[in-house]
C-alpha cells in the first residue's frame, strides 16, 4: 500500500502511568473510530510500525490507548510524537456534499474567472464552517467552506472553484 492509502488520525503526545498507557490527540471527528483490536500504522519521521490497539478510553480532551507489546513506561515513552495513521479504506464514505480533509488539501483553487488562486495547504475548523488556508508562494488567502463561496468540488480533477466575497 502507498503512503496516500493512508490517513492520519491522532498523535501520541504522551505517556501516563507505569503499564505503557499512551495519552493521544485525536484529529478524528468521532473517537468511536479507535476500536480495540484494530491494526494501525505508527510513523514518525522514516520510522514506521505495525501496531494493534489494545484499549481505548477517553481521558481529559483526548483519549488513553495501549497497544500489544507496549508494557512498560519507557517503551511508551519512546512512541510519544508518533503518528497514528489508519488505511483509508476503513473509514466510511463520507455524506453527500462532504469531504475528508485528507481529500481537500492540495486542491488547486481557481476562482469564477479561472484565475489560478493557489493550493489548499490545510483547514481550520472554525465551529460555523471550516476555512480553507490557500497559499500560493508568500500569499496566502482564509476561504470560509460555505455554500456562497465554494461553488465546486471536483477532486478527480483536483480542483476547487470558488466565488469570493467582495475584499477577499
Amino acid at each position: 500500500m502507498s503512503e496516500k492509502d493512508f490517513l492520519l488520525i491522532a498523535e501520541i503526545v504522551g505517556v501516563h502511568g507505569i503499564r505503557g498507557n499512551l495519552r493521544v490527540c485525536s484529529y478524528a471527528e468521532s473517537d468511536d473510530i479507535f476500536t480495540p483490536g484494530m491494526s494501525v500504522r505508527l510513523k514518525k519521521g522514516d520510522e514506521e510500525l505495525l501496531c494493534t490497539l489494545r484499549q481505548v478510553s477517553p481521558y481529559r480532551q483526548g483519549l488513553l490507548i495501549s497497544l500489544d507489546g507496549v508494557d512498560d513506561r519507557n517503551r511508551a515513552e519512546s512512541m510519544v510524537g508518533y503518528g497514528i495513521h489508519i488505511e483509508k479504506s476503513s473509514l466510511p464514505e463520507p455524506e453527500e456534499g462532504s469531504y475528508y480533509w485528507s481529500d481537500i488539501i492540495g486542491l488547486s483553487v481557481f476562482d469564477k474567472d479561472d484565475v489560478f488562486l493557489g493550493r489548499v495547504e490545510s483547514l481550520i475548523p472554525t465551529g460555523s464552517n471550516d476555512v480553507y488556508v490557500v497559499k500560493n508562494g508568500n500569499k496566502e488567502i482564509l476561504i470560509p467552506a460555505i455554500a456562497t463561496v465554494v461553488t465546486e468540488i471536483d477532486l478527480e480533477s483536483r480542483i476547487l472553484r470558488v466565488e469570493l466575497p467582495e475584499g477577499l
